[in-house]
């Protein structure tokens, strides 16, 4: 896994401009700068610090830090070592050494990033630098927690419009079985789900109210996709409120039945509890619970043993220590497997193909939760849409998606995150959207042709989860990004990318309507994704560009260039038969012409 030789470590390295221009991530640049800067971003100290590379030893080097990034540049280097940092990618920043460190380079701060790194910078303890540091990025790294707004800036960055993506529900919808309900306009009913919602057509809005007392957070079941076929749907929601006395609800089990019904194909509705069993159980202790079969007799119930948000933080944290800053090459594949990372993400797809086989093989319509029904809910489902139906394969559709599924249902991005909190150790924060992305990426590992994206369309996703450069992940509901008129005062991250798509299309992708996508979700056909996970480690050999794949991207640009060149001769062409025409009149049309002026 380890090359011959150490290549120098640079992190988001930039070309040296030689005059004022836009980068392709919006950037500007002007030569007299040192660092470059977005519209509205604005530089708020700069000091001379020792940057502690884990794979290069000390690095001297000018630290700027903007109110939206860490920037270092080295001063003696050759090539140039640069450090790119949102400042929404700090996790954690600690003070190392104090007033009486000796030893050199003990004297400075450790920051912990949420990709994966951790930086050290060695400063002089003379001047209050470390203080004048520690303060600023603190201030800015946090600003939830010193009651400051996010950068709003003047986001009119170039090349991209202000435009956020709107999602349309499935073609043929509202119909005879399924109506549009506006009940939850003005979030209501549920401040966590979508202010448009599809629900049976045999439910009303009393009876949906009622429902909704009887699950937690109010999150009733509701659509996410319908087969165009069979008709057999995706339902989402969160845990029953059972409860230790086993509490019953008749409008909740009715209103079961009516979601069975509106298939007309099958017996049972089956319901696909994400957690495992004992935790389902132990969570009636506190109010939830399950569907139990004497309550809902017409339906039938796995568990798919998908473990909680804290079990998943825990394996993310144990993958760090093994990929960075060291990979020990001897104990490699044990310390992985020590992780579980893999293991929690067989189960993630396991349980999606169980969700989408019984949709399309077993014709069957299927519920989908786990307590609250914004975490592992929404990893299911989307999995299973994303296996089903080809359009969320495409760039566009899968914005749709992770649009519709996360963003609007409410997934806690700004919890399981932490954006703009000091607090490190919260215990809200969990990889669950990261775990998402991952499984995605195993799918277009085993599929190469059937996604339009390729894995820098997913890089970014996961770089601007955490640098808050976008409103497309702030706060945790729509009904929070409304009120904070997030769409207003930010650009969408989908911005960025339609404005070149060409960076993030596959050159390998082949559209195929209606096929659906089952991966093989065993140990032996999961890798870890090492092009995400170890990407900032130079000690790992860095996969070169694919020659095939560079070779197919240069035969795509030809042909774009030949079509081009074509439809500019058609155009040509039919402008010179037009004159041709005009001119080689027929003698009975020229005489037309000709008594027409008299």
């Amino acid at each position: 896994m380890a090359s011959s030789s150490t290549p120098k470590y640079n992190s988001n390295s930039l070309e040296s401009p030689s005059s004022k221009r836009t980068l392709k991530d919006g950037t500007n640049w002007e030569q007299n700068e040192e660092i470059p800067r977005l519209p509205g971003e604005t530089r708020v100290t700069d000091k001379d610090v020792i940057y502690m590379c884990p794979f290069n030893g000390p690095v001297k080097g000018r630290l700027y830090i903007t109110n939206y990034r860490l920037y270092l540049r080295s001063v003696e280097n050759d090539p140039v070592v640069v450090l790119n940092v949102p400042l929404g990618v700090i996790s954690r920043i600690e003070k190392m050494g104090g007033a009486s460190s000796r030893g050199e380079n003990s004297y400075g701060l450790d920051i912990t990033c949420k990709d994966m790194r951790n930086l050290r910078f060695a400063l002089k303890q003379e001047g209050h630098s470390r203080r004048d540091i520690f303060e600023v990025l603190t201030k800015y790294a946090f600003p939830q927690s010193h009651n400051l707004t996010w950068r709003e800036g003047k986001m009119r960055e170039e090349g991209m419009e202000r435009s956020w993506p709107t999602f349309n529900y499935p073609p043929g919808l509202p119909n005879e079985r399924w109506r549009v309900t506006f009940i939850n306009e003005h979030y209501g009913l549920c401040d966590t789900y979508p202010s448009l919602l599809v629900v049976p057509y045999n439910a009303t809005d009393d009876e949906l109210k009622k429902v909704a007392a009887f699950r937690s957070r109010n999150r009733i079941p509701v659509l996410s996709w319908i087969h165009p076929e069979t008709q057999a749907v995706i339902m989402r929601c969160s845990q029953p409120l059972v409860g230790m006395s086993g509490k019953r609800n008749k409008d909740d089990e009715r209103y079961l039945d009516i979601i069975r019904e509106a298939n007309g194909q099958i017996s049972k509705l089956t319901i696909y509890d994400a957690r495992p069993n004992v935790n389902a159980v132990a969570n009636k202790a506190t109010g939830g619970g399950y569907e139990g079969e004497d309550a809902y007799p017409n339906a039938e119930l796995f568990f798919l043993d998908i473990h909680n948000i804290h079990v998943m933080r825990e394996s993310l944290k144990k993958l760090k220590d093994i990929v960075y800053p060291n990979v020990e090459e001897s104990h490699w594949l044990s310390s992985l497997e020590s992780t579980h990372w893999l293991e929690h993400i067989k189960l993630v797809l396991t349980g999606a193909i169980q969700v989408a086989d019984k949709v399309s093989s077993g014709k069957t319509s299927v519920l989908v939760h786990c307590s609250d029904g914004w975490d592992r809910t929404a990893q299911l489902t989307s999995l299973a849409m994303l296996m089903l139906d080809s359009y969320y394969r495409t760039i566009e559709g899968f914005e749709v998606l992770v649009q519709k599924e996360w963003i609007s249902f409410g997934h806690k991005f700004a919890s399981r995150i932490g954006h703009g909190d000091k607090n490190h150790a919260d215990a809200d924060r969990s990889p669950i959207f990261l775990q998402f992305i991952d499984c995605v990426w195993q799918m277009s590992k085993q599929f190469p042709t059937a996604f339009e994206f390729n894995e820098q369309f997913l890089v970014t996703i996961l770089d601007h989860l955490y640098s808050c450069r976008f409103g497309t992940f702030l706060y945790n509901s729509e009904s929070v990004r409304e009120k904070e008129k997030v769409t207003e005062k930010t650009l969408s991250l989908w911005s960025l990318i339609n404005s070149d798509k060409s960076k993030y299309t596959n050159p390998f992708y082949t559209k195929e309507l209606n096929r659906a996508l089952y991966p093989v979700a065993s140990m032996r056909h999961l890798e870890l994704w090492v092009n995400y996970y170890i990407r900032w480690n130079p000690r790992i050999r860095q996969q070169q560009p694919n020659p095939v794949e560079q070779r197919y991207m240069e035969l795509l640009a030809l042909r774009d260039d030949y079509m081009r060149r074509l439809e500019e001769l058609q155009i040509t062409n039919n402008s010179k038969i037009s004159n041709s025409s005009a001119s080689s009149a027929s003698p009975s049309q020229m005489m037309s012409q000709v008594q027409t002026h008299f």
